[in-house]
């Protein structure tokens, strides 16, 4: 056996060393890319984490600092969940990257500024959050600011969701309202639109509604949504206002319904396009009409055909012409000219009248006089009863009021001066009958004093009488009585008892 010398022993040592070398460069490609490429182009102030699977091999002086606060700083999951919330939209696991390929993240709340960049290089992953860089391009950098601020200097809150349903990104509006709503526990990575995340048609307004803490109180959102890489932009726009307004609005609805529900007027409001809107209680029993027709809305012509049915309106003479009646009715009302009275066939009487509403609404009121109808008519009939009774005395009556306007007089006054005040337009007064009187009679002072007895309202003393004779010779008391309320009864008695001839009676001129 040859000895060997100190050179062979060299010379082996050396071409172990070699084969040892070499075999670890072409066994560990990961490891010669962990010195050369890993860490290329990376600012050494910024965190980079590397992974090997989901273990953590390798990280900048930055990252071990951000370990700090990690739960379990040498996995993939631990990490993960440390920068989820600032950097929604991480993978669940590196091996998504293999076929994906590089991801950048935009940072959310104060780290907006900020970018998570994660890579599959050779079997490495590396994760590295930096300073988002902005186009080469001046004009698109700029451009690019501009619209940051512009989303940042929103009024209402806007956001990006990703697939899994992470907040990855929202403007200061939507972080605003994030913090005053004070969720403890709850990141700005958690929507605050939860149920959106069920299937929604992309564009659609949906008014969502979110509870304050502590509070009864909710903030109301008109929320929209549209598709975007994956996930969907979503904007909400502020309406407490608006649903503030409506609520306003329905309550003074309910108390105009319970008012109108106390009225013994029946009342039906059409809407503009001619459909019943709103009656009351009073309207079903005026009109007996079936409480399931008029909540069922019905056109403003089918109502009035069912009341035309029910007879609680009077029958039209030319059912032709019926549906041009109803049109006019409509038109009139429109303009707040609609003014009827309906004798029923029942015996009823009804006011029926018609008013404008805002909006083009028309509104009917129907109302039962049939009691003030029926008083009018047995106050006329007992006016009339009294007339035809003092018509039928052989005394002449007239009666002036307090201004001495005559107010009454019966057919033997007419027939004994030659007066009927029905047939003049204008009033006739004490001076004017005065004359008359005296025209036809002898010359004395009479008339005088019942000229100042009519007028006077004040200190008028008892009734008294005084003898006139006529130019025909014929003589009669004229009996002067105060009344109440100022007013003066003349009465004209022939003395003798005989009837006034027509000698007697003198045609003057009609007084106007």
């Amino acid at each position: 056996m040859q000895d060997f010398g100190i050179f062979d022993w060299l010379v082996i040592a050396a071409i172990c060393l070699t084969a040892a070398s070499l075999a670890v460069f072409v066994l560990s490609p990961r490891l010669n890319k962990f010195g050369s490429t890993i860490y290329s182009g990376v600012n050494v102030n910024d965190p980079v984490f590397l992974f090997d699977e989901t273990l953590l091999i390798d990280k900048s002086s930055s990252a071990a600092r951000l370990l700090c606060s990690c739960s379990d700083p040498t996995s993939w999951s631990g990490i993960r969940k440390m920068l989820l919330p600032t950097f929604p939209g991480l993978p669940e696991t590196p091996d998504m990257l293999r076929t994906s390929g590089a991801m950048t993240l935009g940072g959310v709340g104060n780290n907006h500024g900020r970018e998570a960049v994660c890579e599959w290089i050779d079997g490495v992953t590396r994760v590295h959050l930096r300073k988002a860089e902005l186009p080469e391009n001046p004009i698109c950098g700029s451009e690019l600011q501009n619209l940051r601020t512009a989303m940042d200097a929103a009024p209402y809150p806007v956001w990006r969701e990703s697939e899994e349903g992470r907040i990855a990104w929202c403007n200061q509006a939507y972080e605003n309202l994030h913090h005053r709503l004070k969720r403890t526990g709850r990141k700005v990575s958690d929507p605050l639109f939860p149920e959106l995340s069920l299937p929604v048609v992309a564009g659609r307004k949906s008014r969502v509604s979110i509870p304050v803490p502590d509070s009864n109180q909710k903030l109301w959102f008109d929320v929209s949504t549209v598709p975007n890489d994956g996930g969907k932009l979503g904007y909400a726009v502020d309406i407490n206002a608006v649903v503030d307004a409506e609520i306003a609005q329905r309550n003074f609805v309910q108390t105009l319904a319970k008012t109108f529900a106390q009225l013994s007027i029946g009342l039906a409001i059409f809407d503009r396009n001619r459909q019943l809107a709103l009656f009351n209680p009073a309207l079903i029993d005026l009109t007996a009409l079936q409480a399931d027709f008029l909540s069922s809305r019905p056109t403003l012509f089918d109502f009035f055909d069912r009341l035309r049915d029910s007879r609680v309106m009077p029958e039209p003479k030319d059912i032709k012409s019926w549906r041009q009646r109803i049109s006019d009715l409509v038109e009139a009302a429109a303009d707040g000219r609609y003014q009827e009275t309906w004798s029923l066939p029942s015996g009823s009487v009804y006011s029926v009248s018609g008013r404008p509403h805002p909006d083009g609404a028309v509104a009917f009121l129907f109302e039962d006089i049939t009691a003030e109808i029926t008083l009018t008519r047995r106050f006329r009939s007992e006016l009339e009863l009294g007339q035809s009774i003092v018509d039928n005395l052989d005394q002449a009556i007239a009666v002036f009021s307090g201004d001495g306007t005559l107010t009454f007089s019966n057919a033997t006054y007419h027939a004994m001066w030659g007066l009927d005040p029905d047939t003049s337009f204008a009033q006739m007064t004490v001076l004017e009958s005065c004359r008359a009187w005296q025209d036809k009679c002898r010359p004395t002072m009479l008339w005088g004093r019942v000229s100042d007895i009519v007028q006077m309202r004040e200190h008028r003393s008892e009734s008294w009488e005084d003898v006139v004779e006529m130019r025909s010779g014929q003589r009669f008391t004229c009996k002067v009585s105060p009344i109440q309320n100022g007013a003066t009864m003349i009465c004209f008695s022939k003395m003798d008892g005989s009837e006034i001839s027509e000698q007697d009676t003198v045609q003057l001129p009609v007084l106007t």
